[in-house]
């Protein structure tokens, strides 16, 4: 992993030995978000866990892991930001949504998309962790485990990115908002994915620096992994409050897998695309049914 992932240091983690569920909450709280954690490499991570109206215990449902950014909080995160709770609910489609809670470090929330060893400056082993997280929902509940896909926002985009390459025989689908990837490695097989990021996202920039890749580098190193077609297809649409999105889509992949792109144009380091205009007003979010529309498509 590239040195200027300097956000992550050494999680100190209290003492046990095995990965174990909170069962002490409530199984369906009022606002349908259960607070839950489980315990992996002798501490407890955290995670807020989303059960929708449609789960019966018998039928599998889909799930889709969604990561905050550097220094979020995954329940404000969840409420406040990227609230995908009206769509999970859908009853003719409904899933399930985990949003993870990054490890604090050097005065922050940040999280390590990389393996371990080498010259990763974090030992925080947030793919384990996840990996261990996946296995505790199995347990409690019946889930699509070919249709589990990765999101996130900023670093958290970053998180699923690294999902993306280093746990495809897990994951279906991924999908980065205003995030960036650190490494570039070869998954085991296909990996659906979309982009979503301004051009003038001031965090994470488009045309990339000397620290961060540009978003046309990870197109392209998606789109070769993917073999999909070398020319997108292109359409052009601005919504309601004046944003003006430009909409590739790579197709024909292995697999059949394609790669989307959605260029916010003059779009800002925000997960709803109309945010930065209207953050008030809470227009309806995009940027999740976006994501979701793409991620049920792809199954392992």
């Amino acid at each position: 992993m590239r040195n200027i992932f300097f956000i992550l240091i050494t999680l100190a983690l209290a003492s046990c030995s095995r990965d174990t569920v909170n069962n002490n909450v409530d199984r369906y709280p009022d606002d349908g978000i259960r607070p839950s954690s489980i315990i992996h490499e002798g501490g407890s991570r955290e995670y807020q866990l989303y059960i929708p109206p449609g789960y019966n215990g018998t039928d599998p449902l889909p799930v889709v892991f969604n990561f905050h950014g550097f220094d979020g909080d995954a329940y404000e995160y969840f409420t406040n930001t990227s609230d995908m709770r009206s769509i999970a609910s859908v009853e003719s489609n409904p899933f399930f949504l985990v949003y993870p809670q990054a490890g604090y470090c050097d005065g922050g929330l940040a999280w390590n998309p990389s393996e371990l060893g080498g010259d990763n400056k974090c030992s925080l082993n947030d793919i384990g962790f996840i990996e261990a997280l996946i296995d505790s929902l199995s347990a409690e509940f019946r889930i699509d485990s070919n249709k589990i896909y990765a999101c996130g926002y900023s670093n958290g985009g970053m998180m699923a990115m690294g999902l993306g390459m280093k746990k495809s025989d897990r994951f279906a689908a991924v999908g980065s908002v205003s995030g960036s990837m650190l490494d570039l490695e070869t998954p085991s097989r296909p990996m659906p994915t979309i982009i979503i990021h301004g051009t003038l996202d001031e965090s994470l920039p488009y045309a990339g620096n000397s620290f961060y890749n540009s978003v046309q580098s990870q197109i392209d190193f998606w789109v070769n992994i993917n073999n999909t077609d070398s020319i997108p297809l292109v359409s052009s649409e601005t919504s309601p409050y004046g944003i003006t999105t430009d909409h590739y889509r790579y197709l024909n992949g292995d697999n059949d897998v394609s790669v989307e792109h959605y260029k916010i144009i003059d779009g800002g380091h925000v997960w709803r695309m109309d945010q930065q205009i209207y953050p008030a007003g809470k227009p309806d979010d995009d940027t999740g049914l976006i994501l979701w529309e793409f991620f049920n498509r792809y199954s392992l």
